[in-house]
């Protein structure tokens, strides 16, 4: 399949495939230890064979389905290793790599949009893909005025694609979830759902890149391509060279996971401060690592940051509850942390809860923050998500009665995000550091006034 399915009864049939072969494969591991093989074996086969279905449906279907495989893919690391291993790889190839669209519907995409003489804007085009994505592919081409380019195709029928994908995941979520056991898929697919305007249009991404690429431009750490040229369902960005971050987490040295580890923080908390706009979409598909100098010489590296096609709109930058209430956390005062949660809607009037006990609850989950340096694993991601996820358990009691306000929705998924992948990651990052840089709140106002007395650069 290399064309996006567009007929609502075709990619219902793909989507329902998926928990109606889990359970095939089920019995089909059923019959097999009868007959004697080895549990453990069969275990190992029928997870293989799911997350390799699993890949096949969402890689082909594109649309809101590949889209929801992108946002699994970066909570694996919280999955149990017996279950999240045979799922990896299948769900990280969807971070980087989908079956193309055909070579005569990109073209007839760039005639629509770019006119019949399309080519003459290019010096050069590649009709084989770099990279193809949930709603449209990216072509490497020469703009031209000899500009190394990228160009982004969105695919024909992409938004019908989504919303028909995302309703229809939403019907089988609660059959979706043994393929992944112990995450809440429906809250996910709802929030994804509210996006699906936004992710389409490419007017609203390019000036949010354009908005990034300008702040960032000369910046030593991050990179942000500037916008090229823009029309519906085409944009052109200039090209970047790099790592793709799946491939970092796959194999890269712990040298290129620290790095990558620190500036992806850098990005998340520094980004809304000096913009205005929270990227968010951060699975690995839409970073890459660049050698710090532009020859590929020295031992350093920069952050390039693509796809800007979902963004959280905060002109203050990161609410400053946040950092207060993450100090007030660190600092053990209990009754501000609770007081501050009910006052911003964490916490709802109608419930009573004891401000130790959710001070327990905060306290594992900020670790990061509490040291100097921290090392990003998948089992202090485990035993976190293992600890909420337990019914039995205290910490799943209370996080049940705790609510959380639509205004904090998308910036608690991207921090959830970001904390996967650093995980995915490995990575020993000075966390704490870039709280104090860039959130608001987390230093206390009257320790910032006394820093810029210190600093008579800082008030200049």
């Amino acid at each position: 399949m290399s064309d996006l399915p567009r007929k609502a009864v075709t990619r219902t049939a793909k989507l329902a495939a998926l928990p109606l072969g889990f359970a095939g494969r089920a019995t089909w591991g059923l019959g097999k230890r009868i007959v004697g093989e080895s549990a453990e074996i069969v275990g190992r086969e029928l997870q293989q064979r799911t997350a390799e279905q699993l890949f096949k449906v969402l890689g082909e279907l594109k649309g809101g389905a590949m889209k929801f495989g992108q946002a699994l893919s970066v909570f694996e690391s919280a999955l149990p290793e017996e279950v999240a291993g045979p799922y990896r790889a299948a769900l990280t190839k969807l971070q980087e790599a989908a079956p193309p669209m055909p070579t005569r519907t990109v073209h007839g995409v760039l005639v629509e949009r770019l006119g019949e003489d399309w080519r003459e804007l290019f010096l050069e085009f590649e009709d084989k893909p770099s990279a193809a994505a949930s709603i449209g592919q990216v072509h490497h081409a020469v703009w031209h005025d000899g500009r190394e380019v990228a160009v982004k195709v969105q695919y024909p029928g992409a938004g019908e694609a989504l919303l028909s994908d995302l309703t229809q995941l939403s019907r089988f979520a609660r059959l979706l979830g043994p393929l992944i056991p112990g995450m809440d898929i429906k809250p996910l697919i709802a929030e994804l759902r509210d996006r699906v305007s936004e992710e389409l249009d490419y007017g609203l991404e390019a000036q949010a890149q354009q908005a990034h690429a300008e702040e960032f431009e000369g910046d030593p750490d991050v990179v942000v391509p500037a916008v090229v040229h823009q029309c519906d369902q085409v944009l052109v960005t200039e090209w970047i060279d790099g790592i793709p971050l799946s491939e970092v987490i796959a194999d890269g040295t712990q040298e290129q996971r620290d790095r990558a580890g620190q500036l992806l923080a850098r990005f998340l908390f520094s980004g809304p401060a000096r913009t205005g706009l929270l990227h968010a979409d951060p699975h690995p598909g839409n970073f890459r690592l660049l050698p710090a100098d532009p020859d590929g010489k020295g031992g350093d590296w920069r952050l390039g940051v693509l796809d800007f096609g979902t963004v959280d709109r905060l002109p203050g930058g990161l609410p400053t509850p946040i950092g207060d209430s993450l100090r007030m956390t660190l600092d053990g005062d209990a009754e501000a942390v609770y007081e501050l949660l009910r006052t911003e809607g964490f916490v709802k009037e109608s419930i009573e809860l004891d401000p130790d006990a959710v001070l327990d609850y905060l306290v594992p989950i900020i670790e990061p923050a509490q040291v100097d340096e921290f090392t990003f694993s998948r089992g202090w991601m485990r035993s976190q998500a293992a600890r909420i996820a337990d019914p039995r358990s205290p910490a799943h009691q209370l996080g049940k009665q705790l609510n959380l306000p639509p205004a904090y929705l998308l910036i608690h998924r991207v921090t959830l995000s970001t904390i996967g992948v650093l995980c995915q990651l490995g990575a020993t990052v000075r966390l704490r550091e870039e709280l104090e840089e860039w959130l608001p709140g987390f230093v206390p106002e009257e320790y910032e006034e006394f820093l810029d007395e210190e600093d008579p650069a800082a008030e200049a």
